[in-house]
């Protein structure tokens, strides 16, 4: 599978890179940025401790300039992120670079779920990795390290991922027919935003991805662990209960960016696809942009 990944690089203004192919794990969770705090750090730590010395930089200051990651930095993150008091929301943005997407990031946008300025706000961590870290470390590691991240945090939805890795969402910036075409070639390759899904996907999913992370209420309107046994009988698929009423599918072996240049759809995304197309984000109302039409479509792409 890893010699059939892509080689992805898509550049914007200034030649600058705005996404590359790599590795996205993201967690949806809906609970008030107060209550998740310090296990959102300690996910932060084990991310720190899996990736190489020196891969985060930069982050984000509460003024929304990028400074250096010092210790001051690591001392402000932390205080953003463990901190109870004040404010209607907590941002961690830490980066390799600051003006190009890296290989490594974290973005944690902790919401208050009775926030007036979101439509459906959820907290949200999300963690990328370069392929050649999954090319390099196994698949094995790579599931072992998204467990490991998830354990302490009582996500809703959750996923792992070949994806267009950026910063920000910024790879809508790249050239918008080369990204339109990998996204049609590739229905395994996820197109992440953190970032605006934390104002608005709520405890809605975004389909099914290699790895699936599924906690309450979404696994229960789902039917439960007996109700994904039934749906997903697949040899390739595997469903391992967590504590806290959570559970990881796993729909193959590899991380799959299925091109469609050479093979279908495997059935297990799109038996998963059906058992949540009820509860799937979609932008809703009169008159959607055409940016906001063509997500619909695509987050539909899995659907049988």
């Amino acid at each position: 599978m890893k010699e059939n990944y892509p080689v992805i690089r898509l550049r914007g203004r200034n030649d600058w890179l705005t996404a590359r192919d790599g590795i996205v794990f993201s967690f949806f969770i809906p609970r008030d940025y107060s209550e998740i705090g310090p296990a959102i750090w300690r996910a932060i730590e084990a991310y720190v401790r899996a990736i190489p010395a020196g891969s985060l930089n930069w982050y984000t200051s509460a003024d929304g300039d990028m400074v250096p990651l010092d210790d001051d930095g690591w001392t402000h993150n932390r205080e953003e992120v463990v901190g109870r008091g004040g404010g209607g929301g907590r941002t961690a943005e830490l980066l390799e670079s600051p003006s190009e997407t890296g290989d490594y990031q974290v973005e944690y946008y902790g919401r208050r779920l009775d926030s007036p300025f979101h439509d459906a706000p959820v907290s949200t961590l999300a963690f990328t990795f370069p392929t050649e870290y999954l090319v390099e470390h196994g698949v094995t590691h790579i599931r072992s390290l998204a467990l490991e991240l998830a354990r302490e945090l009582p996500f809703n939805f959750g996923y792992a991922s070949f994806a267009l890795v950026s910063t920000q969402g910024s790879w809508a910036a790249g050239d918008w027919d080369i990204t339109e075409a990998l996204l049609t070639r590739y229905p395994g390759l996820d197109a992440p935003a953190a970032r605006s899904f934390s104002s608005r996907l709520g405890t809605r999913t975004l389909g099914p991805y290699w790895l699936t992370f599924l906690g309450q209420p979404l696994l229960g309107q789902l039917g439960g662990i007996d109700a994904l046994r039934n749906a997903l009988s697949f040899p390739e698929v595997s469903l391992l209960p967590m504590d806290g009423d959570r559970v990881l599918v796993t729909l193959d072996e590899w991380p799959d960016p299925i091109d469609t240049q050479t093979k279908a759809i495997p059935p297990q995304y799109r038996a998963l696809a059906r058992l949540m197309e009820p509860f799937l984000f979609q932008y809703e109302g009169e008159g959607l942009p055409l940016y906001e039409q063509d997500m619909n479509q695509w987050l539909r792409r899995l659907c049988p």
